[in-house]
Order: structure tokens, then C-alpha cells, then sequence
């Protein structure tokens, strides 16, 4: 079974692809990217369950009026729209793995497990960035302001695909394509409003009790690198992964790598 519907959650109209039937496994993407970072995932997921991918206020194919919202309310009109109350696994990289932690403190009884690749976190501490990196960042931000925002563009593949201290280019083909294109197109969004998840959780990852596997690529900013191996160790139900080769965005570049591992995952903890 294969489906796009829009769910409602407030003023919002989040643009939401359904594939399978079964336990819910739901896709949270990056702040760089749509749900199409998750298309091979999707696929894989969704033989043996249900996999549903939804683009974020402000990304893809969802219509928002402006308003204050809340991105874990957001998540939980998703998960009441495909399974009710039926408990959802989570799978979030960056910006998405905090929403999925987030959602996984509040809604407990909700959350099945959680898949965080490369997760942000709230209330974690401002990186400290080796000059090479802070280089680049400054360039961006540079570019951004004098309104290059093809170099700003160019930039930001070069940080969040190929990994800050990586080759320039290191990644081709399709996957930067996508990038490019997912990037500019979130880069062109109106605003959506203010965001009401605000609360910590870096001081509470130890009352996440649902099984959690932590991936992270070895090429990506070595601060998110620690913080996964910390989130990995710090939640009890935690395993870690990392993945050789990839920077923030493994499902894009390595994306047999990253369904081999969830698949596994779910095998071994959900069967």
C-alpha cells in the first residue's frame, strides 16, 4: 500500500506518504532536507510494516499558515492519523532526532523505539568549533547575508554532505543533487511561526526507556559526533553505530548501510 495524505495539526497541513501496513515506523528528516532523504528507507521499511515519512512545517509539500506550534504536536497528529494509539517506532536524524527524543519524554507510552542518526538534542551546550570548520560556517553566513545563496548553498553541501573536515565534492550523483535541491527549496519557505518545544532534555535522557539505537557518520562535525556516542551511552536502552565513510546524512550516501542497520534493528528488538 502506497499513500500521500495531508494530516491536520492546527493551521497546518502536513504533507504525509504512507507505505505498508503493521506497526508504524515513523521518518522524521533533517532541517536540511524533506521526507525524500527517506526514500530507501521507505521502501524496506514498509515490506513488513507500515513506514510513513512527513515533511515538516515549512518543508516539501506541507501548507502552514503562520502560527505557534509545537513540532512534537506535529509528530503525535501524524502518529493518531496512521495507527491511533498503537506505540510508533521513531527514526530522526538532526533536527529530527530531537523532535523524536522530545516526543519519547513527553509521550512515553507512545514511543515503541527510537532510530536517532546524528541527533540534536535540546538544551545541549553551543559547539566549539575547530578554526577550519568555523571558517566555513563564516563563509556561509557571509553568503547568506550578501544574498550568494548558490555559494551559500554550495557551502552547506560542503558541510552537512561531505562533512566539514571531509573532500569538497566527496559526495555525487543523485544524493547531492537531492540535497541541493531538498536545501533550496527549505531555504525558500516562508516562516511558520514560533516553536513551543522549548523545554531540556539533555538532563533527562536517562528516563527514555524504549529501546534506542544511536547511528552518526565518522565524517560528520566531531561535536555531533560525541554527542552521539553520549546520547548512545546515556539512555539505558541505548546501542551505538557508527557508520565508516558518511557524514551527517547517511541515508543519503550510504543509504543500504543505514536500511541494513534499522532493519536489523527492528528484527531483533520488535519480532
Amino acid at each position: 500500500m502506497h499513500s500521500h495524505e495531508f494530516v491536520t495539526s492546527g493551521q497546518a497541513e502536513l504533507s504525509t506518504y504512507i507505505v505498508g501496513q503493521g506497526r508504524p515506523v515513523v521518518f522524521l528528516h533533517a532541517s536540511v532536507s524533506d521526507h525524500r532523504m527517506w526514500s530507501d528507507q521507505l521502501d524496506s521499511v514498509g515490506e513488513n510494516g507500515m513506514a510513513v515519512a512527513y515533511d515538516r512545517r515549512g518543508y516539501g509539500e506541507t501548507r502552514s499558515e503562520t502560527e505557534s506550534y509545537s513540532l512534537v504536536a506535529d509528530l503525535m497528529a501524524v502518529l493518531e492519523h496512521v495507527s491511533g494509539d498503537q506505540p510508533a517506532i521513531l527514526v530522526g536524524c538532526s533536527q529530527g532526532g530531537k523532535i523524536a527524543i522530545d516526543a519519547a519524554l513527553q509521550h512515553p507510552s507512545r514511543i515503541a523505539g527510537l532510530v536517532l542518526i546524528a541527533p540534536s538534542i535540546s538544551g545541549s551546550k553551543e559547539p566549539v568549533y575547530t578554526p577550519e570548520i568555523h571558517h566555513l560556517m563564516s563563509l556561509q553566513r557571509n553568503a547568506e547575508k550578501a544574498g550568494d545563496f548558490d555559494l551559500a548553498h554550495a557551502i552547506k553541501a560542503r558541510l552537512w554532505l561531505d562533512g566539514p573536515l571531509a573532500t569538497e565534492g566527496r559526495v555525487q550523483g543523485q544524493a547531492r543533487e537531492l540535497f541541493l535541491e531538498m536545501n533550496r527549496a527549505a531555504e525558500q519557505a516562508a516562516a511558520v511561526g514560533e516553536n513551543l518545544d522549548v523545554a531540556s532534555a539533555f538532563d533527562r535522557l536517562a528516563e527514555i526507556h524504549a529501546p534506542t539505537l544511536v547511528m552518526w557518520g565518522d565524517l560528520d562535525f566531531p561535536h555531533i559526533q560525541e554527542r552521539s556516542r553520549w546520547i548512545a551511552q546515556t539512555i539505558p536502552n541505548g546501542k551505538a553505530c557508527e557508520i565508516a565513510g558518511a557524514a551527517h546524512l547517511p541515508s543519503l550516501e550510504q543509504p543500504r548501510t543505514v536500511t541494513a542497520q534499522l532493519v536489523t534493528f527492528l528484527k531483533d528488538t520488535f519480532r
